[in-house]
């Protein structure tokens, strides 16, 4: 494995994510239902544009690059994929806190006031 957070912390997390049907896979997948999303994860090797693309897509959203598109394959089971999310739920948010070290932006959070992105 490629990261540095230990296997036997993370691992069985992602396959009760992969069987309870949490993993949203693919960035059109994550932008159709964002109203469903924890966090986003991406894959170490994904190329500058895409990254790019999917830190503007997703700027209200935690991001985290932890990870290869092989470990992907692994650990998800799925082939080709670099961007995936989680779906809103207890054990996302567990996820979320084993690899919230490797965030890679500051996600905005909407006004309480207004429901709108601070400026």
């Amino acid at each position: 494995m490629s990261g540095e957070i230990p296997a036997s912390r993370v691992e069985p997390l992602f396959e009760l994510a992969v069987e309870s049907k949490l993993l949203l896979i693919g960035r059109e997948t994550l932008r159709r239902n964002k109203s469903h999303l924890h966090f986003v994860l991406i894959a170490t090797d994904i190329i500058a544009s895409h990254r790019e693309e999917v830190l503007a897509d997703f700027q209200h959203y935690p991001v985290v690059q932890q990870f290869s598109a092989a470990d992907f394959e692994r650990l998800f089971k799925i082939k080709g994929a670099k961007t995936v999310g989680f779906a809103k739920s207890d054990l996302a948010k567990s996820i979320y806190a084993e690899l919230k070290p490797h965030r890679i932006n500051a996600p905005l959070h909407p006004s309480p006031k207004t429901g709108a992105p601070p400026p």
